[in-house]
């Protein structure tokens, strides 16, 4: 039997993204020189001609075999081809964008659809993996199809790539898409860890107009040339419920928290509701099944209006959530959320489905509305006017699903119109362990969580000082400015001691402010140009060069002119960890400080199996942990820096640098440098999280080992009395149980013993899970709770 956990964490969105990216519409008619207009209005143009951006030689531009086609001549009846992997290098603008690949597989030229079979990339992202355009459609019953991905890049290098697993494979495309989109992700009030980053991408796998008919790209809102299938091939047996729309003279208006481009006004004004019979409503669910992939993270968004006069006071209609026959939100009412009749509102969900015993398999994601006759509402009834389903990248980075079953077809009308990316259907129903209910906890046996990284990879170039003032370090694709001396003294009011607000081994850091003060700083100036300092000069400028991570702090700059050696940084508001710890700033509340572990953790995860070659940062330590604006964990000091082991090599053999009460003990005894190496002094962090003091403290003579009082203490029973006494009553103990674990197993004495740091991720992410729903649970007496 296949088990599956869910991860249930809702709330509320109070806010929408912000203002729409700058405009990009790109519409490539693939395997053409000219240009067309489709019926929809879309201006397509050929790639062949196209000057705005390259493509890579040796492709074919072949029409399609088929004499009658059942797919539009734009863009299906031509194709991009070649038995040879291809790129297309195309410039596009800051933000997030909608990238949208058609495929109709037929025959073209001497090339058989069915040994297309292909790896498709966009720069860091895998999108396909040995996909089988024709063996897709056939499984789905219709003649061409989409895929839909949400990508935030800022120069895209579309890749096809023709397995080496088929001697006779090929890769192909249709048509590609590219339109700029608001960041309609992450906006809004969205805690960490699951808040879906700027720099993670996405797959859309459903969008459902509710009740309503099929939306066209044209009548989408905010000119996102989105398709709004119908919903009703995904209702669940014989309880379909009603559809109908917006009484007359309801006009749909958006208010602030919902933009328009969240969704266009036709979605809101037609809802599906349970019927108009309370007995039967109160022994049904009106329910949607929708098949995904296993071992993935999903975005569930629900919209909700208001629409009949009949209903427009709270409590007339309240209804519970479901999400895989788990209670997601308990006594939901759209009025109460809304604020009104006509007034839209949309709640988020994110799901994880992990892989199961039978990988091929594809399973089915549930979701189901009752109503909640607790609550005493004036009518047992639910209602729901639009859904949508988005995949969110894997840790490697990749959205790539399983190739469907030839032999199983899921065809309908509104699929073959819309040829929207649906998976296919296993209809098998998903057995649950982790239950959590508005109620009460469950018994808690399993929750398996997928940490969502992006894995950016970027060029290096070693600085020059022969680079003028403010240029970019060359061979390097992050910006890396060199700055004149003049430049940072003018930046620092001549360094001055007013705005220093930092100093370690390498020198002073100070505030400052750079572009005619319209972007501040910080200025990490060194203390000479001899020997370790040069050393540590270099390597960070090389190390960040290359690395571009939300969880790693960002270099703008440096500058060496003469003697000197400085290094300039984005600006971290909220100063390092340590100092909200033990130093002169407030202590932290117990979930800031998870979210701080977890933000450090993904940041050090990416530097170990994310960055090419591997790296180890080698002073893991909380001032080396600082907090922006919104208190997001950036990892930061690389001058210690090291490249990870060779393939087949356990270790670097290395002289021993570091911080006393962070070094790990058999990298001192036997100078073999590893990830774990981090992870001991990440373990210590994490110590230092729970007890609030520093890793040594002299002034406690037997307990200046902050490691050897913690595994004392729990050798003898008494964990509880290390815990930081301003988080007394406020660490849920699930959570503190799982938190101290971890700590200790990464300060274990031999690396063998501790978890890498992707387990580490992992069990800090069940942690903050933990403490968010016992906090939930806790206020679930509230009706309409949405935590």
């Amino acid at each position: 039997m296949t088990i599956f956990s869910l991860l249930t964490y809702f709330f509320l969105l109070t806010s929408a993204a912000a203002s729409a990216a700058a405009d990009d519409s790109i519409f490539l008619d693939c395997g053409v020189s000219g240009s067309s207009t489709t019926f929809d209005g879309r201006n397509w143009t050929g790639d062949a001609a196209a000057t705005t951006f390259t493509l890579t030689s040796g492709t074919l531009s072949l029409p399609a075999n088929s004499p009658v086609s059942p797919a539009p001549a734009t863009p299906y009846h031509t194709a991009r081809v070649s038995a040879s992997p291809f790129t297309y290098h195309l410039p596009v603008t800051q933000g997030r964008k909608f990238l949208r690949l058609h495929f109709f597989p037929v025959n073209y030229g001497n090339f058989a659809s069915s040994d297309a079979l292909f790896t498709v990339t966009a720069g860091p992202y895998t999108l396909l993996k040995n996909f089988n355009a024709s063996q897709t459609v056939e499984f789905l019953g219709i003649p061409f199809l989409v895929r839909e991905y949400s990508i935030n890049i800022s120069f895209l290098n579309l890749t096809f790539t023709p397995s080496s697993a088929l001697p006779a494979s090929y890769a192909f495309v249709n048509a590609i898409e590219i339109i700029s989109s608001p960041d309609i992700f992450s906006g809004g009030n969205r805690p960490q860890p699951y808040s879906v980053e700027p720099d993670r991408a996405l797959q859309t796998m459903y969008r459902l107009n509710v009740g309503g008919q099929v939306i066209r790209p044209m009548q989408d809102s905010g000119s996102l040339f989105r398709t709004w299938e119908d919903d009703s091939p995904y209702i669940h047996g014989a309880g379909i419920g009603v559809a109908y729309a917006a009484d007359e003279n309801v006009t749909i208006r958006y208010p602030a928290n919902t933009p328009e481009y969240i969704a266009p006004a036709d979605v809101y004004a037609t809802a599906r509701s349970m019927g108009p019979n309370p007995s039967i409503n109160l022994n049904y669910n009106l329910t949607w099944i929708l098949p995904v992939d296993p071992g993935f993270y999903y975005l569930v968004r629900l919209h909700f209006c208001e629409i009949s006069y009949s209903f427009t006071e709270m409590n007339q209609r309240v209804f519970d959530i479901f999400i895989n026959n788990h209670a997601a939100n308990k006594r939901f009412n759209v009025i109460r959320a809304s604020g009104g009749i006509g007034l839209p509102v949309y709640q988020d969900f994110f799901v994880v489905i992990p892989n199961g015993s039978e990988r091929e398999k594809l399973v089915d994601l549930w979701v189901s509305l009752h109503p909640a006759p607790r609550s005493k509402p004036e009518v047992f009834n639910a209602i729901l006017n639009g859904l949508e389903v988005f995949k969110l990248q894997s840790y490697d980075a990749t959205l790539a699903g399983l190739n469907p079953t030839p032999s199983r077809k899921q065809g309908n009308d509104a699929a073959m119109d819309n040829a929207i990316q649906v998976s296919g259907n296993s209809r098998r129903r998903i057995r649950l362990i982790a239950a959590f209910t508005g109620g009460g906890l469950g018994l808690l046996l399993s929750i398996i969580l997928f940490t969502l990284f992006s894995l950016l990879q970027k060029g290096i170039a070693r600085p020059s000082s022969m680079l003028g003032s403010s240029a970019l370090a060359k061979g390097s694709s992050t910006p890396c400015r060199h700055f004149s001396f003049a430049e940072l003294e003018h930046a620092t009011n001549g360094f001055d001691e007013a705005v220093l607000i930092g100093a370690g081994g390498f020198g002073k850091v100070y505030r400052g402010t750079i572009d005619s003060g319209l972007m501040t700083v910080a200025i990490k100036r060194g203390r000479s140009l001899s020997g370790q300092g040069i050393q540590q000069f270099y390597n960070e400028i090389e190390t960040l060069s290359k690395l571009q991570h939300h969880h790693l702090v960002s270099l703008i700059g440096y500058c060496h002119d003469s003697a000197e050696m400085i290094l300039v940084y984005n600006f971290m508001s909220q100063g390092n960890l340590g100092e909200h710890l033990y130093g002169t700033k407030d202590p932290l509340p117990w979930r800031r400080r998870l979210q701080i572990c977890i933000g450090a953790a993904r940041g050090l995860h990416y530097l170990h199996t994310g960055a090419n070659p591997p790296i180890i940062h080698r002073d893991v330590k909380t001032t080396n942990i600082l907090l922006d604006g919104e208190w997001v964990a950036k990892v930061a000091d690389f001058g210690l820096s090291r490249k990870g082991p060779e393939i087949g090599h356990s270790h670097v053999s290395s002289a021993v640098r570091g911080t006393m009460g962070y070094l790990d003990p058999e990298y001192v005894k036997l100078m073999r440098l590893t990830e774990k190496s981090d992870v001991y002094a990440f373990g210590v962090v994490m110590l230092e999280v729970l007890c609030g003091r520093p890793a040594l403290d002299p002034a406690k003579a037997e307990e200046e080992s902050l490691v050897d009082w913690v595994l004392q203490s729990q050798k003898d029973g008494a964990i509880d009395q290390v815990l930081d006494p301003y988080l007394k009553g406020k660490a849920r103990k699930l959570c503190l149980e799982k938190f101290v674990k971890t700590a200790v197993s990464c300060v274990a004495e031999g690396r063998v013993e501790r978890p890498a740091m992707g387990d580490v991720l992992r069990n800090l992410e069940l942690a903050l899970a933990f403490h968010l729903q016992e906090c939930c649970l806790e206020d679930s007496s509230e009706a309409g709770h949405s935590f």
